[in-house]
């Protein structure tokens, strides 16, 4: 294995688990239940997405899941979108 694909897996395991243990039981299911989906197959731009959605605090990424509030136009992304419409 090359030290870059090394550090590749490494990364996915580390997203994997902050996508998993987020602190609120919903947002595990959701975020840590598509991260386990696709995180194999996920590009590195996406690894990059993931990571910026990973950063955004619980209670804000459930309202947008239940469409309580809209996501910002600025936050959009076509990543963000199957992670919320990911059941």
């Amino acid at each position: 294995m090359t030290a870059a694909a090394d550090h590749s897996d490494t990364r996915r395991r580390r997203l994997l688990w902050r996508a998993s243990h987020r602190g609120i039981r919903e947002m595990d299911l959701i975020l840590g239940g598509f991260a386990t989906a696709r995180i194999d197959t996920m590009t590195p731009a996406e690894l990059d997405q993931l990571e910026a959605v990973i950063d955004v605090p619980d209670q804000q990424l459930l309202a947008w899941a239940t469409r309580q509030e809209p996501v910002p136009a600025r936050l959009r992304s076509r990543l963000l979108d199957e992670i919320l419409a990911f059941r």
